[in-house]
């Protein structure tokens, strides 16, 4: 995966199309992301105790991490990552501006 935790992208397909925000956890082994703000479940959950309520939980699911690119620094539109060296080191550019991210 070329994105990691912490980099802001935007959402390129699904419901939620055209929203940007944060990587908040990233999922390498099933190829999904977090995001927060994007693409909001709710959960209903029952009362366990006798003092406990129910309600309603929102929370967050992963998106598979194709249907996201990250912003870029310069323009703020979504770019696509590369990798290049500089001083011996691998670091990842953005294709658009060719920007260090």
């Amino acid at each position: 995966m070329k994105i990691k935790k912490g980099d802001n992208i935007i959402v390129i397909s699904g419901k939620d199309r055209g929203k940007t925000g944060k990587i908040t956890k990233a999922l390498p082994k099933e190829d999904r992301v977090v995001i927060e703000g994007v693409n909001i479940k709710k959960k209903h959950s029952r009362p366990r105790k006798g003092n406990q309520k129910g309600q309603i939980i929102e929370f967050a699911a992963p998106i598979h991490v194709s249907n996201v690119q990250l912003l870029d620094p310069k323009s703020g539109k979504g770019t696509r990552v590369g990798f290049s060296l500089e001083k011996g080191k691998k670091v990842r550019i953005a294709k658009k501006s060719k920007t260090v991210i």
